[in-house]
């Protein structure tokens, strides 16, 4: 390995820890993405020579602008997704779309509400991001529970079930949509066979967490949650309709994706392009009112809570992580792993499973995809075992810490929680829900999902 491509390391390493200690640094995760991405490839520039051989003078340096302008598009496809989903929920969370969320979990029980949470999450998270769900739930738990000492268990299984329930769909995560638009997954394989072993990862924690609630609510309102969060503008059958074509678009995303052959931010942006022609024609006829603040809540005016940070910081680390694959050091390291446990899949992504706890799950995807090649058949295939695995470990493993998952950063944030307390109550129990979804996998690949000879 030369001192060139050390070099290389050094920086993506550097970069990391930075992005790891961001709540000790102050510094945003997207500034130092960005630089990373920047100082890797500058540093591939200054000998690029010795990573594509074959070439010199302008001719090299055209072939490296072809290397990074096809790594770059193969990100865009991601960020316009993200972008594009990002963009509809906000639309249908403003204008009061998710109020019905709030009315089916009424009730006095409190273990009955854990069910009912545990459901709710996991069913949104596998259809919106488990970010968003996760504030969607977090402000709906709010209203319903008034002690903390209860709402941090609640909010506990909120992180466990949002990220159980991205793992089992195409567009739940930021990893599963990278896996799919790489064509490593399909809709209907990651469906049918990671449903039931994420279920079980979710279920098993819910089993164990009921035991820590005792009682009913105590709520102040009789459970009435007459609050901000109600939407005025529009009547309840309009807040319906832009539930059921946001919502329901973003469902039929890969249905679209199967039809046309075309990419899938394309049936998201096709989405957003009918979402937001059909709450114009609803605005419209609000317009002779100038007192209204529905205004605010156009799609023009909603475009600027979008967290474009978060946006700014997946292709930080996408370029990054391209620039170790072009340098061919996920190759390498690719073939160790397969070397030290024998090529045994469910050890390599058990592992990856267990560091998306401590590491973000999106650079750790992103290096699995180029550490291993899509294979024509076999499990390196489409929907092959690796991959569908790949898919559940990156989800559901990050709920073993909080600082594990997008959604238990949001959610740690919100409630207050200590890693510590998180640890100590929560870590174990997310784990053996984590262990139990990979068993019960490996008993579907080998008794149902089984190739006969």
């Amino acid at each position: 390995m030369s001192s060139l491509t050390i070099a290389i390391i050094v920086v993506f390493i550097v970069g990391y820890l930075f992005i790891a200690l961001e709540s000790v640094t102050k510094v945003n995760k997207a500034a130092v993405a960005l630089l990373m991405f920047v100082a890797c490839w500058t540093l591939f520039m200054v000998n690029p020579g010795s990573y594509i051989p074959g070439f010199s003078g302008q001719e090299l340096i055209n072939q490296v602008t072809s290397a990074i302008e096809g790594h770059l598009g193969s990100t865009s496809t991601t960020l316009f997704f993200l972008m594009g989903a990002m963009t509809i929920v906000e639309i249908v969370d403003q204008n009061g779309g998710f109020n019905w969320v709030r009315n089916i979990m009424k009730t006095k029980s409190k273990r009955g509400l854990l069910w009912r949470i545990a459901f709710i999450t996991f069913f949104l998270s596998s259809i919106l991001d488990n970010l968003t769900t996760s504030i969607v739930m977090i402000m709906i738990l709010r209203k319903l529970v008034h002690e903390h000492k209860d709402r941090i268990i609640y909010a506990s299984l909120v992180i466990i079930a949002a990220n159980s329930g991205g793992a089992f769909s195409p567009i739940g995560d930021v990893t599963t949509i990278m896996l799919w638009n790489k064509g490593a997954i399909t809709a209907a394989g990651v469906i049918s066979e990671m449903l039931i072993p994420s279920i079980i990862s979710m279920v098993l924690p819910v089993l164990v967490l009921q035991y820590s609630l005792k009682g009913n609510l105590v709520t102040e309102e009789e459970m009435t949650m007459k609050s901000d969060y109600e939407v005025l503008d529009f009547s309840s059958t309009q807040r319906k309709w832009i539930f059921a074509i946001g919502v329901g678009g973003l469902i039929l995303v890969p249905v679209f994706k199967a039809i046309t052959n075309l990419p899938p931010f394309v049936g998201i942006l096709l989405v957003l392009g009918i979402l937001w022609t059909t709450t114009e024609i609803f605005y419209r006829n609000l317009e002779h009112d100038s007192d209204r603040e529905g205004t605010q809540r156009r799609v023009v005016n909603l475009l600027h809570r979008i967290d474009m940070s978060t946006i700014l910081f997946f292709l930080g680390i996408l370029m990054a992580v391209a620039c170790l694959e072009q340098v061919g050091v996920l190759s390498s390291m690719g073939g160790f792993l397969n070397e030290t446990f024998n090529g045994n899949h469910y050890a390599v992504t058990g592992i990856i499973g267990v560091l998306s706890s401590i590491i973000d799950n999106v650079p750790l995807v992103a290096g699995c995809m180029g550490m291993y090649p899509l294979s024509p058949t076999g499990d390196m295939a489409a929907d092959g075992i690796f991959w569908q695995l790949l898919a559940y470990c990156a989800g559901v493993g990050g709920s073993m810490l909080i600082i594990g998952s997008a959604a238990g950063v949001v959610v740690m944030g919100l409630e207050k929680i200590t890693f510590g307390w998180y640890m100590k109550h929560v870590s174990w129990i997310a784990f053996i829900g984590y262990i139990a979804g990979i068993f019960c996998y490996w008993v579907m690949r080998n008794f149902i999902f089984a190739t006969p000879l």
